[in-house]
């Protein structure tokens, strides 16, 4: 008999497990063994059994309760009992479904326990919605963490939204809940339906392990099977499992997938997944990048945000297509020989009512007090770093991407952001650690386990910092008390580059330091040289727009400030629409201005990208030694009065070194000497003053011979012509 406080807890959601009252019962009436089922079909007139059994006979279900609850008894089978439910709603329609209820947990205890430890590191595959079939029987298996609701159901268009219908199971002070629910089929759309302590009336939240999402405006999430696409790019992953990107070339083009190129006669689409692993790779390998880092490409609600503010944690956003076409981008980045990073944000979280805010009516992901728990300058919300199942949640993430979309490398937003509690906060803003001081000790901890597992579980996979304080060893190993990060990005070089190159050339002269002293800290930490995409807008002006002078002196100028990042140590990136001089600022809904590329000298700077790019590429000395003095050498820095500077870039073969001689002026500079380590002829590689670069076309003919001349320290040197706000690489032999 069942007790009716029982029923008006199932009624009212405050049943912790369903199945205390649903699904099959094996009980004994009158010395005779039966099975009691018990369905709760609420808004049914009737509802029956039907046995899997062949010549089994329909049973009819008895109500037992007026909100639903439907109950019949059968003789107890040998074997295990399969049965399907046949319900007839009030409105005459009639579903058919074997009951969910008839299905033990399939979260095991390891995983629980590997889940309390924060240490369940592939939880995406136990977590969110996965297709299953048990016991012969196709469905759909659930899990979702919400430790502080009473109530935690599947919603969705296959039960009306209606969340009486499918009550998921808890598993004790783990906090999951979990439900198979057979019969569902992959693209079905769900969330889960959340009864709190906290509030009146339930909500509704999407899938924060989903992998695939809505649309925006539409916020559900997706069911979705990742592992049917088959992956041809095992030749890359090999390869790359054996390569340190530390001496490998590395140049980025950083890409927004949304306004990159855009279908201007279709009402100005967005190009989709297939679109661009066509178009966008093509240009990529075109022009000799070996790296697209894409801004983030998770599920995210405001185009505004460009992703930054994500939703969808292991969702690949569906502006562009489908989970498997997202696949097959990557798939054809690889085959072209082109690796793919991508913008990850951790730092930070939106409040959308749907997200992982208030996520089961407390601050679960977040802290509650606003002076850790909320961003001010970014309106968004920070995550609890101290808590285990945040972190693995994190972690859960940064390696999903890697596993299932076989993603190259990670670059880690806002940082700086995440290590000190202090940021963008004033005094009383903000709470100092345990020992007094502003480190985020927990997110400090979070960084450097991210940074363990991920160069442990996939050899060749990089993590990039976006990192712009002085916070010391971001990128140097944990064992040495550093972060762990491959790479950080060199904001201090950008900016003084941007500082200086924006000034008129005539003042050069007195700003000479902001040229040179990056090298003062270069190998302090392993680092991308960056001109982003955050350089290019708010009123930042383009990068072309940024440079001072007619608009040949313009172009002169971006070109010096190129070559002279190709040849300072350390990896390089660059914004799209940089390479081929956009004048407006980058605006997220529109596309780039290809149509500049119809016309000299945009066209001319395209090529000088294109031909840098090839040429760092190379020349090992460009790359192979980037984070130590053995790689680089000063020719000389003390000609303030030009604004010439002139270095040499070293291989690992000391034989093979690359001399590099600024001119940052607009004056050529004729017969000027320049040091050189070895007699010979000295080929002279690149020009950025070239004629097809939209140069003046001056320059040493293709080359120039050393003679034994001391000059600046070295026993040889080489009498030049400077073209004017010019880059000049040489070789010898």
């Amino acid at each position: 008999m069942v007790q009716l406080e029982h029923i008006e807890r199932l009624v009212n959601a405050e049943l912790w497990d369903p199945r205390e009252l649903l699904g099959p019962h094996r009980t004994a009436i009158d010395g005779k063994e039966v099975v009691t089922i018990r369905a709760y079909a609420p808004d049914a007139s009737e509802a029956q059994i039907i046995p899997d059994t062949p010549g089994r006979n329909p049973v009819q279900m008895k109500r037992i309760h007026e909100s639903g609850l439907f109950e019949a008894v059968l003789d107890a089978p040998k074997g295990t009992l399969k049965y399907r439910t046949r319900i007839t709603g009030s409105e005459g329609t009639v579903t058919e479904r074997h009951d969910p209820y008839a299905f033990s947990p399939m979260i095991t205890d390891h995983d629980l326990h590997l889940f309390s430890e924060g240490k369940l590191f592939k939880g995406y595959e136990r977590l969110g919605a996965h297709l299953t079939t048990v016991d012969g029987v196709a469905g759909v298996h659930f899990v979702v963490w919400a430790p502080n609701a009473i109530r935690v159901s599947v919603v969705g268009d296959f039960n009306r939204w209606d969340g009486r219908c499918h009550q998921m199971v808890g598993r004790g002070s783990t906090g999951l809940w979990e439900l198979f629910i057979p019969g569902i089929p992959e693209r079905t759309i769900y969330k889960y339906e959340v009864r709190s302590h906290h509030t009146a009336a339930p909500f509704t939240k999407a899938d924060p392990y989903a992998f695939s999402a809505e649309l925006r405006p539409r916020t559900a999430s997706i069911v979705h099977n990742l592992s049917s696409y088959r992956w041809n790019d095992r030749a890359w992953m090999d390869a790359r499992a054996t390569r340190d990107p530390l001496t490998a070339p590395m140049s980025i083009y950083e890409v927004h997938l949304g306004s990159w190129m855009r279908v201007p006669e279709e009402e100005n689409r967005w190009l989709t997944y297939r679109e661009l692993a066509d178009k966008l790779i093509h240009y990529v390998k075109y022009m000799g990048y070996t790296h697209i880092e894409l801004m983030p490409v998770t599920e995210h609600p405001f185009d505004g945000s460009w992703g930054y503010q994500a939703t969808g944690y292991f969702s690949a956003t569906s502006r562009f297509g489908s989970p498997e076409e997202f696949m097959a981008f990557v798939d054809a980045a690889h085959q072209a020989g082109i690796g793919i990073i991508m913008d990850w944000a951790p730092a930070h979280f939106p409040d959308d009512a749907y997200g992982l805010a208030w996520f089961d009516g407390t601050h679960l992901y977040d802290h509650e007090d606003e002076r850790l728990g909320y961003h001010p300058e970014w309106k968004s919300r920070i995550f609890n770093y101290g808590r285990v199942e945040v972190k693995n949640f994190l972690q859960n993430s940064a390696l999903f991407w890697l596993d299932k979309y076989h993603i190259d490398g990670l670059r880690v937003d806002a940082v700086a952001s995440m290590l000190y509690l202090d940021y963008g906060r004033k005094a009383g803003e903000w709470i100092p650690n345990q020992f007094g001081g502003n480190e985020n000790l927990a997110a400090v901890s979070f960084l450097k386990e991210l940074n363990i597992l991920v160069h442990q579980e996939h050899s060749g996979a990089v993590t990039i910092a976006e990192e712009s304080t002085a916070w010391p060893g971001v990128s140097k190993p944990t064992y040495t008390g550093g972060l762990g990060f491959t790479f950080k990005w060199n904001m201090g070089w950008m900016h003084d580059m941007l500082e200086y190159f924006s000034k008129d050339p005539v003042h050069r002269k007195h700003h000479q330091s902001l040229i040179t002293f990056s090298l003062l800290y270069a190998f302090q930490e392993n680092f991308v040289l960056v001109l982003s995409h955050d350089e290019v807008v708010h009123g930042k002006k383009a990068l072309l727009d940024k440079m001072p002078g007619d608009n040949w002196q313009r172009f002169a100028n971006l070109r010096a400030l190129y070559g002279y990042m190709y040849g300072h140590p350390g990896k390089n990136m660059l914004f799209m629409g940089g390479e081929f001089g956009q004048w407006w600022e980058w605006n997220h809904d529109d596309s780039l201005q290809w149509h500049l590329c119809q016309h000299e000298p945009h066209v001319g700077l395209q090529r000088y990208v294109r031909d840098l790019n090839w040429l760092y590429r190379n020349e090992p000395a460009l790359y192979e030694i980037d984070y130590d003095w053995t790689g680089f050498q000063w020719i000389d820095i003390n000609d303030t009065e030009n604004s010439v500077i002139s270095f040499l870039r070293k291989a690992r073969d000391s034989n093979n070194q690359v001399v590099c001689v600024c001119n940052f002026t607009p004056v050529p500079r004729h017969n000027y000497r320049v040091g050189v380590p070895t007699l010979g002829q000295y080929r002279e590689l690149l020009n950025s003053d070239a004629e097809t670069y939209g140069g003046s076309n001056l320059g040493n003919g293709g080359g120039v011979m050393a003679e034994p001349v001391a000059a600046h320290g070295f026993p040889n040197s080489v009498t030049l012509t400077l073209p004017p706000l010019s880059v000049l690489y040489f070789k010898a032999g």
